[in-house]
This record gives C-alpha cells, sequence and structure tokens, in this order.
C-alpha cells in the first residue's frame, strides 16, 4: 500500500479547474492547505480563480492548457516542477460532453470528445508516471471516470465510451505499476449525475435543452472524493448511490436494463425548453466558466452511499449506536409500563364495558 502525505504537505495538479467539480475542489484543496498547480483552456478564468485562492492564502501556479493537446499536459508538468520541484497528486478533471444520438452525431466531434476525456486522461497519466519515476518517490493519480463508463445510456452514447475507456486504461495502468511495484497509488472517481454547468457546456443535438437525469448530485459530493482519494489508497469511489443502483441493476439483469433504459433515459434527458443553438459549448473552445453549478431544483446535497465506502469504520460504528439504542427502546418498552397488563398465566384481563 502506498503512504500518501496529507493534503498540507501536498502539491496537487489539477485539471479543468473552472467549472464545476474542479472548480469546488480547487477551493477545498485551497482551503485543506495543498500547493496548487492549477490548469484550463479559459486564462482568464483560471487567473481570476488563482487570485482568489492567494488572497485567502494559497500558494497557486497557472498553465492555459487543452489537455487533449500532448504538449500542453507536458507544460502542466513542467510549470509544477519548476514552480514547487515536483507534485505529489495529478487530478484529470477535464472534461467535455455531447447529448445526441450516435447516429446523429458527426465523427469529428466524436473524435474531438476523445481527445479531451480518454487522450487527456492518457497525457495526464503518463506526465504523473514519469515524474514519480524520476523522483522515486510515493504519488497519487486520480482520474475522474463517469458511472456511465460502467453503465452506458442512450444519448450520451459517445461520452459514455470514453469514460468507459478510461475504467479500462486505469485499470490496466494500476495493474501495470503493481506488476513493477511502482509506489503509484491510483483512484477512479465515478460521479453519479452531478449539478454543474455539465449541460450547458454540451455540444446538443437534441431539439430540445438538455439536462442529466436524476437523482442528481451537489458537486460538493465529488470534491470530497477526490480529496478523501488524494491522502488514502481507495481503488474505486462510486459518488451517489443513484448511480451505484443503476450499474448493479444492469450487472443482475443486463437486457433488461437495456430495454427500460431505452425507454426512459431519453426523456429524463430533455427538458420542456427548445434547444439555443446560440448557447454555445465548450467542445472545442473553453466555454463560459466561473460557475460550481448548474440550475436544477433538487440536488442532494450529501451522498451516503459513498461516505459509508469512504468512512466504513464510522459507518459501522453509526450502525451499531443506532443497533443498540434500537434494542434498548424495545427492552425498555417491555420492562417498562408500556406493556400490556395480563391477567393469570399470561392471559389479559377482560375488558371492563363501561355503560353510558
Amino acid at each position: 500500500m502506498t503512504r500518501l502525505k496529507p493534503l498540507d504537505e501536498q502539491t496537487i495538479v489539477l485539471t479543468g479547474a473552472t467549472s464545476g467539480i474542479g472548480l469546488v475542489t480547487a477551493r477545498r484543496l485551497a482551503a485543506h492547505g495543498a500547493n496548487l498547480v492549477i490548469a484550463a483552456r479559459n486564462g482568464d478564468a483560471l487567473e481570476g480563480l488563482a487570485r482568489e485562492l492567494r488572497e485567502g492564502g494559497a500558494r497557486v501556479a497557472t498553465c492555459v492548457a487543452d489537455v487533449g493537446e500532448e504538449r500542453d499536459v507536458g507544460r502542466i508538468a513542467d510549470q509544477a516542477i519548476r514552480t514547487y520541484g515536483g507534485f505529489d497528486t495529478w487530478i484529470n478533471n477535464a472534461g467535455v460532453a455531447i447529448y445526441g444520438r450516435i447516429d446523429e452525431v458527426s465523427v469529428e466531434d466524436m473524435r474531438r470528445l476523445f481527445d479531451t476525456n480518454y487522450w487527456g486522461t492518457v497525457y495526464g497519466c503518463l506526465a504523473a508516471v514519469r515524474h514519480f519515476e524520476k523522483r522515486r518517490g510515493p504519488g497519487k493519480i486520480v482520474n475522474i471516470g463517469s458511472v456511465l463508463g460502467d453503465r452506458a445510456i442512450p444519448l450520451q452514447g459517445p461520452y459514455s465510451a470514453s469514460k468507459s475507456a478510461i475504467r479500462g486504461f486505469t485499470e490496466a495502468l494500476r495493474m501495470e505499476m503493481d506488476a513493477i511495484d511502482a509506489p503509484v497509488s491510483i483512484t477512479l472517481i465515478k460521479p453519479s449525475a452531478i449539478n454543474t454547468p455539465y449541460r450547458e457546456h454540451a455540444r446538443n443535438y437534441l431539439d430540445r435543452a438538455p439536462m442529466n437525469p436524476p437523482p442528481v448530485y451537489a458537486p460538493e459530493t465529488v470534491a470530497r472524493a477526490i480529496l478523501h482519494a488524494c491522502e488514502h489508497d481507495a481503488r474505486d469511489l462510486v459518488v451517489g448511490g443513484g448511480g451505484r443502483a443503476i450499474a448493479a441493476a444492469s450487472s443482475l439483469a443486463p437486457r433488461m436494463a437495456d430495454r427500460v433504459m431505452a425507454r426512459v433515459m431519453p426523456r429524463l434527458q430533455k427538458t420542456s425548453e427548445p434547444h439555443d443553438p446560440r448557447s454555445g459549448d465548450s467542445l472545442y473552445r473553453h466555454g463560459r466558466d466561473g460557475a460550481e453549478r448548474s440550475t436544477y431544483p433538487y440536488t442532494s446535497n450529501t451522498a451516503a452511499y459513498t461516505e459509508a465506502v469512504m468512512h466504513p469504520a464510522l459507518t459501522t460504528a453509526a450502525l451499531a449506536a443506532a443497533g443498540a439504542g434500537l434494542a434498548a427502546l424495545v427492552y425498555a418498552r417491555g420492562e417498562g409500563g408500556s406493556r400490556p397488563a395480563t391477567g393469570p398465566r399470561g392471559r389479559r384481563p377482560h375488558a371492563v364495558m363501561h355503560r353510558r
């Protein structure tokens, strides 16, 4: 097991830092005292975030970069080495999305999505592994996948495929690092639907404005999982019991899940609002960054399933305490005055009828 440093002793590289999960995570890492190298395509949003974090006392370096370009990812690593002498954790968070039927999405757009989601993750992992090998010290890689990497859904086929590819790559890299006893810990985070500007930044082929299917979780739930992974040798972390349930159901009855999701998921991913082609997207260039959340009215701020996985001892203790409390309550009711009175040989006395 790789021994990892506490957050306030780490230098951490974070891609996709100016929006959604990345933005929440950057702020939380800074609050915990980590040295940061934040990267994104939007230079103005990146510098604005850096100023904000520095005003709070954080050490922050920036790098304007497109992770779909291997040279840009190399510049991110170089920035970390120039500024801090290296890094301890690399978080591959940058990503883009497409809504639309596979036969309607252009191959060019699919390739671009894979450039960012899959190849961006590959380039980041390779840069991190090379650095950890040279340093000969423990290192951490956190890849942001998705529950859609375990269970694809209609209308997000290319995105699901890219996250499935990330899962396969992450598993292979982890085994290869184990085979050579490299001190590298690799965690795959698999969020469910999250209330971020995901739909605003996605390229949309639908006739309606898109949305994520419920249940939808707050971006803070993913940030907590990422911070946990930075300090712990966790393998996979699914964020949100909703996504975990879908993946489990698909494993138990895959063909039935196909049929149900084919009928339900298209409807759950369309709003009643018409698609605005002027809304823009971030597939080829950065979008309007700087927001943590979208506008979903019902968002779960906690992910009980994920908290239970991250803190099994506390969860077991809580369940034990609840069980003990229930047992005490049952015992008290059995011994106290609330137990029904009984007559001879345990029989209840006959009721007395009161006449008016």
